[in-house]
């Protein structure tokens, strides 16, 4: 495969999956924030900030202070927030343009579809009351394209790279959602072990869909340490940190029989599950659970570049 089709194709996932994964990070900050009581505009500072997003924003806003209004439009619909819902959409439908030819008509129809109805529904501002219906449309169309490239998709080396764009990707928002939680206890730390606290545990698991196979793992007896371990390194939850990086390195080995020469970017994700998804999660909070993340966080990051100069993305 030339190298410029899997760079279309691995980044066409990852700007999917970053589209649904904002979405659901705005959801949770909103959540969180209802259960503060000196929750405020300075809130979504937090969101923001575990978004990647907090210094293009302040740039942008030159000087003016944070509002949840001005926040959540940011990273729904700004254009000059490469990492937007919208904007994401549309570098995905541009990426997909480069491949169509590796792409089932299914596919690119979803693609299509989702593209249409983003463009639609943030034509404008989302007001406060539509919030959670625009936000659930993004995640249902979102998961429309992922279901049609289960249901359609040849497993050849295109759904490897496919894979391994949604999956770093997702990764890298589970991450950020955990962290959001870090951010937004930061000033009130007298709150954990609190039931303000387990409500907003709570909230993570709704954000990234996990409640039922909480419940189902842990019962009604689960805390927060067992959210956080079932989130990091469970091996069944397909947004926990340990699912995401086993499915990479799955991809990566099926790329690897066809190619002579080991591929760095594999020892890359084995580092990253050696050194930080194969402890306990009692290492995990010993060690900080903010660390932590910024810890994998920069492994992933490590893993994409090295994936872009294995497959030779730009050639």
């Amino acid at each position: 495969m030339l190298g410029k089709t899997a760079n279309g194709l691995f980044w066409m996932y990852r700007y999917f999956e970053r589209a649904e994964n904002t979405a659901r990070l705005i959801e949770t900050g909103q959540r969180i924030a209802l259960t503060r009581l000196d929750a405020g505009d300075d809130e979504w500072v937090s969101v923001l900030q575990s978004a990647g997003a907090l210094t293009d924003f302040e740039a942008e806003a030159e000087g003016n202070p944070v509002t949840r209004d001005e926040a959540v439009d940011w990273l729904l619909r700004s254009g000059a927030n490469a990492s937007s819902v919208l904007s994401c959409i549309e570098a995905a439908r541009q990426n997909a343009r480069l491949v169509r030819t590796a792409l089932t008509g299914e596919v690119w129809e979803a693609t299509n579809a989702t593209y249409m109805t983003a463009r639609r529904i943030l034509a404008r501002k989302v007001s406060e009351r539509d919030l959670p219906e625009t936000l659930r449309t993004i995640r249902q169309h979102a998961a429309l394209v992922r279901g049609m490239t289960l249901g359609t998709m040849m497993r050849t080396e295109i759904f490897n790279f496919a894979r391994i764009g949604t999956f770093l990707e997702r990764a890298d928002s589970t991450a950020r959602i955990l962290d959001v939680k870090y951010y937004v206890l930061l000033p009130s730390a007298g709150a954990v072990g609190t039931s303000i606290d387990n409500v907003q545990w709570e909230t993570i698991l709704r954000s990234v869909s996990a409640r039922g196979g909480f419940r189902l793992e842990y019962g009604a007896a689960g805390g927060p340490l067992e959210i956080a371990e079932f989130l990091i390194l469970n091996k069944r939850m397909p947004r926990s940190l340990a699912f995401c990086a086993e499915t990479v390195r799955e991809n990566l080995l099926h790329l690897q029989q066809d190619i002579p020469d080991p591929l760095p970017s594999l020892d890359l994700v084995d580092a990253l599950l050696a050194e930080c998804l194969s402890q306990d999660i009692g290492a995990v909070f010993d060690f900080g659970l903010h660390e932590f993340i910024e810890t994998v966080l920069a492994h992933l990051a490590r893993i994409a570049r090295q994936i872009e100069i294995d497959f030779r993305f730009y050639e």
